[in-house]
């Protein structure tokens, strides 16, 4: 069974409508997250999503492809026992939770990060359900706060 990312308020699990500037710092009485959405990612997402049902996502670590964030039909990708549930993602306009999944290895050497999923102009994986929009995923990432940290790798 797949290891799932422990953080506050749910394990792996984004509330509210996943998607922002990417700040997630859990101020106030949210709790951090590991994952946001921009809202131009949300909206390819939504657009998939009435195109294809519920998606799943999975970041492998690996060179080429395997870099960037693949969008799938949920369950179409297999994942495997190293692989750890980042987030279910609560995106305004998609009835079911989007899962964000990474490779075991690039979690251990990410879990200090913060992810955001964006979106931009250009040619996509082509296994990934974006490919054929003329756009492609990809994460921008920083560190964790302090607090975020301390809440989230506890």
């Amino acid at each position: 069974m797949a290891e799932e990312a422990r953080g506050a308020g749910g394990v792996g699990t984004e509330t509210g409508t996943g998607t922002g500037t990417g700040t997630g710092t859990g101020t106030g009485t949210e709790p951090p997250s590991r994952i946001a959405v921009t809202e131009a990612a949300a909206e390819v997402m939504r657009k998939l999503y009435a195109t294809h049902g519920p998606l799943m996502f999975h970041q492998s670590g690996g060179c080429c492809d395997g870099s960037s964030p693949m969008c799938y039909l949920e369950g179409e990708f297999r994942t495997g026992a190293s692989d750890v549930l980042m987030a279910r993602l609560a995106v305004e306009g998609i009835t079911e939770p989007v899962t964000f999944w990474m490779g075991g290895e690039q979690f251990e050497r990410w879990r200090h990060t913060h992810l955001t999923v964006d979106v931009v102009p250009g040619r996509g994986a082509g296994f990934s359900l974006e490919a054929p929009e003329g756009v492609r995923f990809l994460i921008r990432s920083r560190l964790l706060t302090d607090h975020e940290d301390a809440v989230l790798n506890r």
